[in-house]
């Protein structure tokens, strides 16, 4: 990569990052308002660390070696720093089975937000498609099949891979559905300012699956994954702080966030399979979509103003 598309890559890592983090802000926030400034300042700083060099910066690892189960991770984590061409093609055989867990996690993500979860509809056929809440299962299961189906066609070890994607959006998905209720019974609670503390630092490890996992679609590099994620992780932090209620104001941005996420899934599934897509396609994706959701959302706040102003 030329010095424009680290930068492409590392923008987009960024964005989609923070994006993708808007509902573990806005909960970290409410959380924090019931902490002791002591405390906050614990989380914000020592929570940065946790977030940013054990979640962020080891999990891209762990992936790559559990695509590569025959190396060691201490050696993985050398051969990311330090690549021999013999261990470079080695890990673009494997390459196909990350692509392709990761990108059926990201998928089902997407159908369970457009099924399942309630949300502020930007279009029409969202409000019907929520509706047909109890096809989520139909949609899912169906994509999952035809995804195994071309898997066997190709390579036996995909199907898998893509089973392994499937799990980890099964376990994961049931932590997000529990974080909402385990919210209102912490902020209904007198429990200890370290519980909620801990509580906040496994829910935001549990939220940094997606965009860890959604970051190998738009690079396999490691280190560009940690650094543009690790990037988008301070910002969150800084949002928390600052600006959670001026995001919370933006109705459609994690409308946006999730259609990036479904994108990504597609391109990684596909690239899983051979197709080949140009480095810009998911920053240039990503950043449309935030443009776009952007422009719903202060077009809303403007119709919200005029209203109050008619009163």
């Amino acid at each position: 990569m030329d010095i424009f598309q680290i930068l492409v890559v590392v923008f987009g890592l960024c964005l989609f990052e923070v994006i993708s983090s808007v509902d573990n802000a806005i909960i970290n926030a409410h959380v924090l308002k019931t902490l002791p400034e002591k405390y906050r300042k614990i989380f914000l700083t020592f929570g940065l660390l946790v977030a940013v060099v054990f979640v962020r910066g080891l999990l891209p690892f762990l992936i790559v070696w559990l695509a590569n189960p025959s190396f060691s991770l201490s050696q993985v984590v050398g051969f990311v720093f330090h690549p021999t061409a013999e261990i470079n093609a080695y890990i673009e055989k494997s390459q196909a089975l990350l692509l392709l867990a990761g990108g059926v996690y990201l998928f089902f993500v997407f159908l369970s937000w457009l099924f399942m979860e309630e949300k502020k509809y930007a279009f029409l056929v969202e409000e019907f498609i929520h509706r047909q809440s109890v096809w989520f299962y139909a949609f899912a299961s169906l994509f999952f099949t035809a995804v195994i189906y071309f898997s066997i066609k190709v390579n036996p070890i995909l199907a898998l891979s893509a089973a392994i994607g499937s799990m980890a959006f099964f376990i994961t998905d049931g932590f997000k559905r529990n974080a909402e209720e385990k919210e209102k019974e912490i902020l209904g609670s007198h429990i200890s300012a370290w519980s909620k503390i801990l509580y906040l630092e496994v829910l935001d490890a549990t939220f940094s699956i997606d965009g860890v996992i959604g970051a190998f679609a738009f690079t396999m590099s490691v280190p560009l994954i940690f650094l543009g994620n690790g990037l988008g992780a301070y910002i969150v932090r800084e949002f928390t702080v600052k600006g959670t209620n001026v995001i919370a104001k933006f109705a459609y941005l994690k409308n946006g966030a999730m259609y990036s996420i479904g994108f990504l899934g597609a391109i990684m599934v596909l690239e899983a399979f051979g197709k080949n897509f140009p480095f810009w396609l998911a920053p240039l994706n990503t950043t449309l979509l935030l443009v776009i959701f952007m422009g719903l959302s202060l077009r809303e706040l403007r119709d919200a103003n005029r209203k109050r102003e008619v009163r």
